[in-house]
């Protein structure tokens, strides 16, 4: 007698079979369920907002940010600048040597258009500033000795000495002598400032896209000596004149040049470069950088002095200096088609149409009067089987619809009849051999709008529903 062959265990054959489920729905294809809601408001609200998000990235998205393109910003610069022109003031002729700093003509230069000059000074004593905090005194008792102040001229003495002029008196110091409070003289500079030429040599290069250019004309003949900026007939000649820059940003040269301040001339380099090299030009614009509404900041100075030797001993004069500083400012970015920006935008373009659905869609449910009967059929409720297995691959396969479901309760019978109609079958099972048909649920409850009696097909069809889709897909 052949041994029985051992039989596999029933989680094996429940793992190979959900394993299979799996396998077949990998390759199953699902849609949402789409709803039609006959309202015209609610349709020119849709269509209104996604006409708006279709205009955005048309107009904004497309023309105007241009975001097809890939760019860089911040282009590789250079500037050279050049300062020419003469001034005099009471005392002497001013060249170019005298009044530009620094001279080396980076992008940042100071042209100066006053002077306050302390001649002659040497290292010695003499009385203090009155500027300087505690600096006046009565006795030498008010001046100690050896105290330094970081914001005064030199060691104190300890000494109490008449000022300069006046009759008061300050405390005595070492240092350069005399003071700045106690000699200076002011000199114009200005007179002949607004003429002086500027010319700003500026080369870009966008390295990304291997491109360069530069704000100068490539011609002969001497054009750079006989031209000057204009926007519309010279926009490569980038020669200013300084009355030219501070008229464009808005300021009173007299006094500009009077307490000094900054102004900022700005290159901008901003390049389609889908288009010829030759579309690509630069913008000027100009504005002033220092704050001028404040007070306690505005204007700008700077000192610097010039040494000597007389009679054997170091002697400088001190020269504090009011100003017009020019700083050259370069950037600018470049835009040239891409595929990867194109694709990446457009399909936020078709995803941001949903926005009109979601924004329906909140509507319909909220606001509107039949609120709960359109809600009822948007949305379906699958019954669950109420005693379900605990083994987790089984109530997979059960969701997935690979597997027999066991009885479950769905309809609202009462559960003692259901007790009893199940201890009938087990004793009509005992008493006939014949296999059973699958048990089966309720076809599962769906939230829908229950056709009126008479108008929809009668009993009878129901039935027949039931027979032939014995687990309700037709139904989901």
């Amino acid at each position: 007698m052949a041994a029985a062959e051992p039989k596999p265990p029933a989680g094996a054959a429940t793992a190979r079979r959900l394993a299979r489920s799996c396998w077949s729905a990998f390759w199953d294809y699902e849609t949402p369920k789409v709803i039609v809601v006959k309202n015209r408001r609610l349709g020119v609200v849709y269509r209104l907002v996604q006409l708006l998000i279709l205009l955005y990235f048309v107009w904004y998205v497309f023309i105007v940010q241009k975001s097809y393109q890939d760019r860089e910003t911040g282009p590789e610069s250079s500037v050279i600048t050049k300062v020419k022109g003469i001034t005099s003031s009471e005392h002497k002729v001013w060249d170019v040597e005298e009044y530009v700093k620094p001279p080396e003509g980076g992008s940042v230069f100071s042209i100066i258009t006053r002077i306050e000059v302390t001649p002659s000074q040497t290292l010695g004593t003499c009385p203090e500033s009155v500027r300087v905090t505690n600096a006046t005194c009565d006795s030498d008792e008010d001046c100690e000795a050896g105290h330094l102040d970081m914001l005064g001229n030199g060691v104190r003495t300890g000494r109490c000495v008449p000022y300069y002029h006046g009759v008061f008196k300050t405390c005595e110091v070492s240092g350069w002598c005399p003071v700045e409070d106690g000699a200076s003289v002011s000199q114009f500079l200005g007179k002949m400032a607004p003429n002086f030429t500027i010319l700003i040599k500026n080369s870009i290069h966008y390295p990304k896209f291997q491109f360069s250019k530069g704000n100068i004309e490539n011609r002969k003949n001497g054009y750079l000596k006989r031209c000057t900026f204009d926007e519309v007939s010279h926009l490569y000649c980038p020669i200013f004149k300084l009355g030219f820059i501070v008229e464009q940003a808005g300021e009173n040269f007299t006094e500009l040049a009077h307490w000094g301040g900054v102004i900022g001339v700005i290159i901008n380099w901003d390049c389609d470069l889908d288009l010829s090299a030759s579309k690509c030009n630069p913008k000027y614009s100009f504005r002033r950088l220092d704050p001028k509404h404040i007070p306690a900041s505005s204007g700008y100075n700077f000192r610097f002095a010039k040494y000597y030797k007389i009679n054997g001993s170091t002697t400088r004069t001190l020269i504090k200096a009011y100003g017009v500083r020019i700083d050259v400012i370069v950037h600018g970015q470049a835009g040239k088609f891409s595929l990867i920006p194109t694709i990446i935008n457009l399909a936020t373009a078709l995803t941001s149409i949903g926005v009109g659905s979601f924004l329906c869609d909140w509507i319909l449910l909220t606001f509107m009067n039949k609120n709960k009967v359109y809600s009822h059929k948007k949305f379906d409720k699958v019954c669950t089987p109420r005693n379900s297995s605990g083994n987790w691959p089984v109530t997979l396969a059960l969701v997935l619809g690979q597997a027999p479901p066991p009885p479950c309760p769905c309809s609202d019978e009462d559960p003692g009849q259901a007790g009893t109609a199940q201890d009938e079958g087990q004793s009509q099972a005992q008493a006939a051999p014949p296999p059973q048909p699958r048990p089966t649920c309720d076809p599962p409850k769906q939230m829908v709008d229950v056709p009126e009696r008479g108008t929809g097909p009668g009993p009878g069809a129901s039935q027949d529903s039931t027979l032939t889709d014995p687990r309700g897909l037709a139904q989901l």
